[in-house]
């Protein structure tokens, strides 16, 4: 088993990379069983944000390590909240809160997309990108199941009738924004074994 670090306290996202990784030989480990310090999200792009995370990581434990950067892009917005997904969420009561924020500021373009940034850092070697995006729009109907999160549940994927918060996650896990940047960074890794 090869050791890989997923910089992330976030359970949700440590599950996601246990599924996918552990099959083909890598032990994933999570920012909690290193004791991982923060990184600041200085960046202002999805790519500088997980750069900095992933080579801080690979940095602290002198491992391979993954970070992710994603966030809501709603075009009628410029593509905000974006990077800056988590904090708009905070400084706007939280999660059901910023949804009534959010829709509020919107009235017949509701399209948006949801975008992933993974980046695999390793000690001493430039960053390597894996990119993915799913597209759809925001929807006033609030579904929400026990594994749904962010804003999963006003998220409607095109081509689908229930929002990533009603889909089951088996579906969700396979068409997200980070399932696409996941499937880019399994078919290098799997070269690489």
């Amino acid at each position: 088993m090869i050791n890989i670090l997923i910089a992330t306290h976030n359970a949700h996202k440590l599950k996601e990379f246990q599924l996918l990784l552990e099959p083909l030989g890598y032990r994933v480990i999570g920012a909690d069983d290193v004791v991982l310090p923060d990184t600041e999200e200085t960046g202002t792009t999805f790519q500088e944000n997980s750069a900095l995370k992933a080579m801080a990581a690979a940095e602290f434990t002198n491992m391979m390590a993954i970070a992710d950067d994603s966030g809501l892009c709603v075009h009628a917005l410029n593509n905000e909240p974006g990077i800056y997904s988590a904090r708009y969420a905070a400084a706007n009561g939280g999660y059901p809160a910023v949804f009534d924020v959010l829709l509020g500021r919107l009235t017949n373009d509701l399209s948006a997309h949801f975008h992933c940034c993974l980046c695999l850092a390793k000690p001493n070697e430039a960053p390597l990108f894996f990119e993915g995006d799913v597209y759809g729009q925001l929807t006033p109907h609030v579904e929400t199941t026990c594994s749904s999160f962010g804003f999963d549940p006003i998220f409607r994927p095109a081509g689908y009738e229930h929002t990533f918060g009603g889909l089951p996650k088996e579906i969700k896990n396979t068409i997200s924004h980070r399932a696409k940047a996941l499937a880019k960074l399994v078919e290098y890794l799997k070269k690489q074994l």
